[in-house]
């Protein structure tokens, strides 16, 4: 039966269906894809069979409590599907200039994304697979769906080190060994590729100590926070401005190598032959 993503606010579901099968660690598929997102870091797939071959055993239990919390219900009633309101740009444009909801909607937009894009790239991955009809869903969902938000929060932009970091902040938020496996596997391809002083793993680690200090974002009323001053929502989110990041960036500039392009044939090629 084809279930439209309100019905999970608005129907009366099960916590978590006991038909979803057990998390298991399958450590040499999340090593072949990871090669194989290394060759192309667009390909958004390979990231989902990296996180199901290295799941987040303690998800269910984060879920089940936010899910039977006063608070978990309220946001799975008023934000069923979060994807709506964050492509709602006209709407997002209508808060105060130098809100949050103006920030991300800047970021989509020079990055030419959308949330609805990574919904549909899940769907193509879990094409042919069972469907759970339980409120689990929906939290699941938030943790999927506010990816991009967390590059606005935290000022990582979506170069390569940049999506490490955001996967390293990610990782103490919903520690699922695939954010850490990733991120710290991203940033030994950039050292190994791209000789330089760039503090890379200390940018990781920073965004690691980032999300640590910082209360699970997927657990919060999103459209609460989405009118406010961004930095104002930094302050209460407890998300300081990162400093090893930025370090990075400057050291590649001063070698003539935009960030955002650094892993590109041509910048690789350079720095090694340097």
């Amino acid at each position: 039966m084809d279930m439209k993503p309100a019905d999970f606010a608005t129907r009366e579901l099960p916590l978590f269906d006991p038909a979803r099968p057990p998390m298991r660690y399958a450590v040499l598929k999340a090593w072949r894809h990871f090669r194989t997102l290394v060759a192309d870091k667009e390909n958004t797939r390979e990231v989902f069979h990296i996180f199901e071959a290295l799941p987040w055993k303690g998800f269910r239990e984060a879920g089940e409590a936010f899910l039977q919390s006063p608070e978990g219900q309220a946001i799975r009633a008023t934000e069923p599907f979060l994807p709506a309101l964050l492509d709602d740009h006209a709407a997002l444009r209508r808060t105060p200039a130098g809100s949050l909801g103006h920030a991300y909607c800047d970021f989509m937009e020079a990055e030419g994304l959308t949330a609805q894009g990574l919904v549909d790239e899940f769907a193509g991955f879990m094409e042919g697979r069972p469907r759970y009809e339980d409120q689990f869903s929906c939290y699941f969902d938030r943790v999927r769906d506010t990816h991009d938000l967390l590059h606005v929060l935290t000022g990582f932009g979506r170069d390569s080190l940049g999506e490490q970091c955001v996967l390293a902040f990610t990782y103490s938020q919903q520690p699922s060994p695939a954010h850490l496996f990733i991120a710290y596997a991203g940033a030994r391809e950039i050292k190994s590729k791209l000789k330089s002083a760039a503090p890379v793993y200390r940018a990781v680690r920073e965004g690691q100590r980032l999300g640590k200090a910082c209360p699970r974002i997927a657990e919060l009323p999103i459209h609460e926070l989405l009118p406010l001053p961004l930095e104002e929502v930094r302050k209460r989110l407890n998300i300081t401005p990162p400093v090893e990041y930025f370090r990075a960036h400057a050291v590649w500039r001063s070698m003539g190598i935009d960030p955002y392009e650094l892993m590109a044939p041509q910048n690789t090629a350079s720095i090694l032959s340097a």
